[in-house]
């Protein structure tokens, strides 16, 4: 089985004590992950590498699978992805306005997670909960609604002053994170941000930013069957064939007895899948 990579399909399911159940887009094909756990596999890099906007030819990828023309031109490649508080759209000098109307202008949440320990994050609405199974999140709870993803970056800052926004990868890929009551930190962290939350509901006004009071804390159970003691990471820019036993999945990683792989990160490179 042959084709580009792209990020790994996860799904949820309703009985949240199953395991995510992931897939992996090879090419025009869909590869079930879950059942080669415990399984001896072998991924090996063709050389080539294609846009996964423009689908063109390219020597070195970028932002997670664009060539340089689209990175340096597409809204989803400018900073403002990763800062929305740098938004720029009402400047007038997005790079796709209509891009941003369509993406960024719509329902966002703010939600605290637990994946190497606690951290605040964003995402649109119809992300959840793709993005907390992205960053290998056990537990998450949604805590504000909100009308754009710049007012999401400003509540996220607001936030951000007393727990972390960043998840320690290596951390989260070495085990289980220990349980933490969420409900209990949005309570604290909404008392501690009140100021700061009365500003940008004052700025934006009230049906801009909705507290979440009444959402349940959603549990993620991975499929890994043991967790590597240290972090070994593979980049395939190295090494061409990355193997070994598969011995979990999670966030986008593949943990395998012999390193781990980020699979989001070689979005558009070629890759042949064998299982051995």
């Amino acid at each position: 089985m042959q084709g580009q990579l792209r990020k790994m399909h996860a799904r949820l399911e309703l009985d949240s004590s199953k395991p995510v159940q992931y897939e992996l887009p090879l090419g025009d094909q869909l590869i079930a992950l879950n059942p080669l756990i415990g399984k001896s596999i072998k991924l090996v890099y063709t050389g080539k590498i294609f846009c996964a906007h423009c689908n063109r030819l390219t020597k070195k990828s970028f932002s997670q699978g664009y060539c340089y023309p689209c990175f340096v031109s597409l809204a989803q490649c400018d900073m403002c992805i990763m800062k929305p508080e740098t938004c720029h759209y009402e400047a007038g000098t997005c790079r796709q306005p209509e891009w941003g109307e369509e993406f960024c202008f719509q329902p966002h949440v703010v939600y605290l997670a637990n994946s190497s320990g606690i951290k605040v994050g964003i995402t649109r609405q119809t992300q959840v909960p793709t993005r907390w199974i992205d960053q290998g999140a056990v537990m998450a709870l949604p805590i504000f609604k909100v009308q754009s993803r710049y007012i999401s970056g400003l509540v996220e800052i607001a936030i951000a002053k007393h727990v972390s926004d960043k998840t320690s990868w290596q951390q989260m890929l070495k085990s289980k994170a220990k349980p933490i009551d969420l409900v209990a930190k949005r309570d604290e962290l909404i008392a501690v941000c009140k100021a700061e939350l009365d500003e940008i509901t004052r700025r934006f006004g009230p049906e801009a930013v909705e507290l979440l009071t009444d959402e349940p804390v959603v549990d993620i159970h991975f499929p890994v069957d043991s967790y590597p003691l240290k972090v070994k990471s593979f980049n395939f820019d190295k090494d061409a064939e990355v193997s070994g036993v598969l011995h979990g999945i999670k966030g986008q990683y593949l943990l395998l007895d012999t390193g781990v792989i980020n699979i989001r990160k070689f979005a558009g490179y070629e890759v042949e899948l064998l299982q051995q």
